[in-house]
């Protein structure tokens, strides 16, 4: 289930002939598609360790420095459903090829910044190249490969590169950061690219859908708009004076809600909606997506703050923070596996629920955190829980949020999943960087600015954050106690969900 499912519109056969012969070439193309997807994970990895340079190098304030991530996360969240429109009609290999070139120049700016302001644009595009890119490459994968036991084998590529790509980031991430330089981490995806683009125009068969191919072009705009306002309103919130209660916060605040409800009620009227309101309606399918939000808003703001603390009060490297990380790539797979051979016997509720309070406990261990922590005894441990029950949690909301759909709603079904994992990552990340940076401010006024006061700040606002992380996992764990039940599960949207774990768009 990871974050390119956004391609799956492609198993809805969108007025493609079934009956056309395989292509040749299918496994060369794979080899295309799939090292595109390395690129894409290997981008989310590789930054993430390098924040605190970047941060440094740009002087980034402690309020402004989510926008590194939530920039990206954002618009790849906000443009995915679109994007995966905009594939499907546009022609599939072509939205493939302008994805690489649009997320190769995206990563040569951000290399390039000079300021914080530049590379908050270049994260920006990045997620909107990637919002092509994703859907287009894991469309051409199935539409390539029709054969069921050869589309599972081609998920399996897939999902493999999703996991061993998570690792190879977090090494190559910590060793460019330390012997090289934190740009090294963005300008890595240049070569990726443009390789993947030379391979792709001869080996990969362009495809596309036929009909009523109108785009909901007023639906994206009011999407994006209002998740910008949201996640703008939060972190506004951690500058502002009076907080949370500030004209400017409440105002952003409000102008998102105004901006989202108008998006509901534009979908309910046009007669190509970006998202079909039908989709969101079934008990399971809603409550998953809800489950979504809430674990995307947990989990990526935990990893922003890990990194820090690895780095800024334990003294870690930058490549010892990617070697530290590497039990919760291992943790996320061995979940991942459990649940895949445990579905079918237990139903998506067990496993969903056994995953929420393991990644609700790791968060709580978390809270403890002080200036000293070992890392064998405090941080490992925590790592193994919660990336194990994230992997239980996955592979069953997947096959939830898939099962029962039409065919004509499976892709944006899947591609629904994926957009609340990036939207629950921005909105989280915005929303518990401003509890650190309040808590750090409220704490400093009490305890003043000596050094050991600051350092046990940041460890005070750390717990704090990892406080209200484990109250919105415990949220979705209720959620699923109360409300999932064992749907009857469409075997092949099961076989390609359980393919493409895990999640990389989750992993540090």
């Amino acid at each position: 289930m990871s974050q390119e499912t956004a391609g799956a519109p492609a198993r809805v056969t969108g007025g493609l002939d079934v009956s056309t012969p395989p292509d040749a070439r299918r496994w060369l193309a794979l080899a295309v598609i799939a090292l595109a997807q390395l690129m894409v994970v290997l981008d989310a990895t590789v930054v993430n360790i390098a924040l605190p340079s970047a941060q440094r190098a740009l002087h980034i304030t402690d309020a402004d420095r989510q926008w590194i991530v939530t920039a990206y996360t954002l618009t790849f969240g906000g443009l995915l459903l679109f994007g995966g429109r905009v594939a499907d009609y546009f022609g599939r290999k072509r939205a493939f090829l302008i994805g690489l070139l649009g997320f190769a120049a995206a990563s040569a700016l951000g290399g390039a910044a000079v300021n914080a302001g530049m590379l908050f644009a270049a994260r920006a595009l990045q997620g909107a190249f990637g919002a092509l890119l994703a859907p287009a490459a894991l469309s051409l994968l199935t539409v390539t490969f029709t054969a069921p036991k050869e589309r599972a084998k081609a998920f399996g590529v897939f999902g493999a590169i999703s996991g061993g790509g998570a690792a190879i980031g977090l090494i190559s991430g910590g060793l460019l950061t330390e012997y090289a330089t934190w740009r090294w981490c963005l300008l890595v995806n240049i070569p990726i690219a443009l390789l993947a683009f030379a391979a792709a125009v001869p080996l990969v068969r362009e495809s596309r859908a036929h009909g009523d191919t109108r785009y909901d072009i007023p639906g994206a705009i009011l999407a994006t708009a209002g998740l910008t306002a949201l996640v703008y309103g939060f972190t506004k919130a951690a500058t502002e004076a009076r907080h949370w209660g500030s004209a400017t916060t409440i105002t952003w605040l409000a102008l998102a809600v105004v901006l989202l409800v108008t998006f509901l009620w534009w979908e309910a009227r046009t007669a190509n909606p970006l998202l079909p309101l039908r989709v969101l309606l079934d008990r399971n399918r809603g409550v998953s997506y809800l489950v979504s939000i809430l674990i995307g808003s947990g989990m990526l703001g935990m990893f922003l703050f890990m990194t820090y603390y690895l780095q800024l009060t334990l003294g870690y490297s930058a490549l010892r923070t990617g070697v530290a990380y590497l039990p919760f790539s291992a943790g996320i797979v061995i979940g991942a596996g459990l649940a895949a051979r445990f579905l079918p016997r237990v139903g998506p509720r067990v496993l969903m629920s056994v995953g929420g309070v393991l990644t609700t406990a790791a968060m709580v261990w978390l809270t403890q955190l002080d200036l000293h922590s070992s890392y064998v005894v405090h941080i490992m441990p925590s790592f193994l829980a919660m990336s194990i029950g994230m992997g239980l949690t996955f592979v069953p909301m997947s096959s939830t949020a898939l099962s029962g759909v039409g065919e004509h709603d499976a892709g944006v079904a899947s591609a629904m999943l994926n957009t609340t994992q990036q939207v629950g990552g921005s909105l989280g990340t915005a929303l518990l960087n401003t509890i650190f940076t309040t808590a750090v401010a409220t704490y400093a006024a009490g305890h003043g600015v000596a050094p050991l006061a600051l350092a046990q700040g940041a460890i005070h606002g750390y717990n704090v954050a990892f406080t209200v992380s484990a109250v919105l996992l415990a949220a979705g764990a209720v959620l699923v106690v109360l409300f999932i039940r064992t749907p009857p599960v469409a075997p092949s949207l099961e076989d390609e969900a359980l393919a493409l774990v895990p999640e990389p768009v989750l992993v540090p």
